[in-house]
């Protein structure tokens, strides 16, 4: 079966030239020239990958990406016009898994969009091989369940995206070590991931927010400086 590919672009020039080449790669595809109708159409084809627009009429790319977040957890690619830093730190806040600047070339493009879906495909192996038996990582109060991949805080669920999953699994399986940034993005986002370590230290800032109990003064993931990150659980 295809994998499933929504394009949400206002500029119809680009999102026939977008729509055009990732058929030809043989994806399945849809796509939106607003917000709104991007919504409902994410919701209603359950897409594999959605490549979003910042700038949209209406609802715009960022609070799109936001609400999404929010019901789903299918990786988002933002397109900005800007080559700023602040439109890439906020999409990366507001869910995006990777961006890029326009102008780009259509083989980089690809090769992003390629590396998003293979990390998807491997993500769901491995949900698909899982053992029938639980195995919990315990932390003091906090549990992680491998099997039905949840964390639970005090046994209440807490509310993790995939990626932050991924993450707190990854520190929690090398507890004590010192984790460089780089290390932690090629074994957690992939070594063919497109993108730099500011994706690691968004993360990092969400995961705190949600198993630490002074976020600011984290005591199960620390910073250390000039090296990268340790769990101490």
């Amino acid at each position: 079966m295809s994998e499933k590919v929504l394009v949400v672009e206002d500029e119809i020039s680009l999102q026939e030239t977008l729509a055009y080449n990732l058929r030809k790669q043989g994806y399945e595809v849809d796509t939106a020239g607003e917000g709104q109708t991007a919504l409902d159409k994410a919701r209603a084809w359950n897409p594999d990958l959605i490549i979003l627009d910042i700038m949209l009429p209406g609802i715009d790319g960022f609070e799109i990406c936001r609400i999404l977040r929010q019901e789903m957890s299918t990786p988002v690619l933002m397109l900005t016009a800007r080559d700023d830093e602040i439109d890439r730190v906020v999409g990366l806040e507001v869910g995006a898994d990777d961006y890029l600047t326009k102008p780009f070339s259509m083989r980089e493009l690809m090769a992003r969009v390629k590396a998003m879906l293979r990390r998807v495909r491997l993500i769901r192996e491995e949900m698909d091989t899982t053992a029938v038996t639980a195995e919990v990582i315990i932390f003091g109060n906090l549990n992680v369940n491998l099997t039905r991949r949840e964390a639970l805080i005090d046994e209440k669920p807490i509310a993790l995206k995939p990626k932050e999953y991924e993450l707190l699994v990854f520190l929690a399986q090398h507890r004590g070590q010192v984790l460089t940034r780089e290390f932690i993005l090629e074994r957690v986002w992939g070594w063919d991931f497109i993108g730099d370590s500011r994706t690691v230290d968004v993360h990092v800032r969400w995961l705190r927010e949600k198993i630490e109990a002074d976020p600011a003064n984290p005591m199960r993931i620390i910073t250390v400086r000039g090296a990268g990150y340790r769990f101490e659980g």
